[in-house]
């Protein structure tokens, strides 16, 4: 089977020169994962099947003009361009979603790491799970910004708008979420260097 023994950039070269069942076939590998991230996200089927249509039309523009960066693994690619088409639209529609790991979905795990020993990974899996357990662990307000500013990528300004508080309480509330988070930190001895 041509899915089994190409990876993603040589189906990506493929498509390029043409083999329109190359894109297909990288739809169908990693549609589940794209499509889950936004729906976690955005919580709504409708709006979930919009911004996946909407990201995948954006991966053939891209391609197909050519503008693809081979540098970069085509699932965190795509996975970064759905999170800022959620992002683009919760900013035009000024609500701010309530983002929740899940057994089959966790969003500190969209953060792509480079080919590491088992070890480095086991470690790195530690360390998410800490920290998620930290963030968890803070107050509502606290946890908000947080995950804004950290996975969402947005300003204080923003968080400011989104919150319905100032800038300045927006940064006092990360102030506070790291002093918080430190504590934490030190009370239970928690070691979070990365391998």
């Amino acid at each position: 089977m041509l899915s089994k023994v190409l990876n993603d950039q040589q189906l990506v070269h493929a498509y390029v020169q043409g083999n329109e069942k190359a894109f297909e076939l990288l739809l169908n590998r990693h549609k589940r994962k794209v499509w889950s991230h936004i729906y976690l996200l955005v919580r709504e089927r409708e709006l979930t099947e919009d911004i996946f249509q909407e990201a995948f039309i954006k991966v053939i523009h891209t391609l197909k003009a050519g503008r693809y960066n081979e540098e970069g693994k085509f699932l965190p690619w795509i996975m970064r361009i759905a999170h800022n088409l959620v992002i683009d639209h919760f900013r035009r529609t000024k609500k701010m979603p309530l983002v929740r790991s899940t057994e089959e979905h966790d969003v500190f795990a969209t953060v792509a790491q480079p080919a590491k020993n088992v070890e480095q990974r086991l470690v790195n899996t530690q360390i998410d799970a800490d920290v998620r357990r930290l963030i968890e662990n803070l107050p509502h307000e606290q946890r908000e910004v947080v995950l804004m500013r950290t996975y969402l990528g947005m300003s204080f300004k923003e968080i400011a708008e989104h919150t319905d508080v100032s800038i300045n309480t927006a940064l006092g509330r990360m102030r506070y979420a790291l002093i918080n988070m430190r504590r934490m930190i030190k009370e239970n001895d928690i070691a979070l260097e990365r391998a």
